[in-house]
């Protein structure tokens, strides 16, 4: 590989490592959507991935609670490597939230219900509990008032902020939002977005795709760009949105920021 396409590597070696992802790689059939990823995510550190549409993002959030495999490399959060099935990744799954960009709420459960469920049969809590944490989660989120309805008398924005709700209900160690506002029409993007600023300025660990822009400028403490599934870069958002050093990088900002 020449200079010019070498990726530029920022400050992934983590003092405090609570995800170590260790020279990954992930084919779909002939196509290879994660090329010898290697990256380090501290504890309540808040990393923002980003790229164009096809650059294996998703594929990565989604690798690191195993909800895709890997064919090689090794995955490992707070010291434990991700087994590929059985008990322990059930246990180690339970310690990673994940908010996905189609809110995945349960249709036929009441809010606070979908809230609840997870803590209730995974985390043995007792239903007055975990109802008192479901509520105290809906506040902080903006939709207590919402708790006894169901999912589709909902905004989108409500949606989406009742499934981080949900994730934080698990106590996690690390919460993965894989574009979390996509889905969302204009106006509920905002109040998603300051729930999310909310949880890094508390010192959450998360790991955000988006195509949010100001969000990884606001809240990321570091910024991951990939591109045909490698990392090309990642730097702090000042350096990244201000002197980004790989071509790719660039040419990618030139053409996202020019609107």
């Amino acid at each position: 590989m020449d200079a010019k396409n070498t990726p530029v590597r920022g400050t992934g070696g983590a003092a405090d490592p609570l995800v170590v992802i260790d020279h990954v790689d992930k084919h779909f059939g002939d196509l290879h959507v994660l090329k010898d990823i290697d990256t380090t995510v501290a504890r309540g550190e808040v990393v923002v991935v980003i790229g164009p549409s096809g650059s294996g993002k998703s594929t990565l959030c989604r690798a690191i609670n195993r909800l895709e495999t890997i064919d090689s490399g090794t995955i490992s959060i707070d010291g434990k490597v991700l087994p590929s099935e059985g008990r322990e990744l059930a246990t180690l799954r339970a310690d990673v939230g994940m908010v996905f960009q189609s809110f995945n709420l349960f249709a036929h459960k009441t809010v606070l219900e979908n809230v609840t469920l997870a803590p209730m049969k995974v985390r043995k809590l007792s239903k007055k509990a975990a109802e008192t944490r479901g509520m105290a989660l809906l506040e902080r989120v903006g939709v207590a008032d919402q708790a006894k309805k169901l999912p589709a008398q909902l905004s989108g924005g409500q949606q989406q902020r009742v499934a981080i709700a949900r994730s934080l209900a698990m106590e996690p160690k690390l919460i993965l939002l894989d574009e979390p506002t996509s889905a969302l029409d204009p106006e509920m993007i905002n109040e998603v977005l300051d729930v999310m600023v909310g949880l890094a300025k508390d010192g959450m660990t998360m790991i955000v795709v988006t195509h949010e822009m100001g969000f990884a400028r606001k809240a990321a403490d570091r910024v991951i760009f990939m591109a045909d599934g490698r990392i090309e870069e990642e730097a702090a958002p000042e350096q990244f949105f201000g002197a980004p050093r790989s071509p790719r990088a660039k040419d990618f900002l030139s053409k996202i920021l020019a609107h």
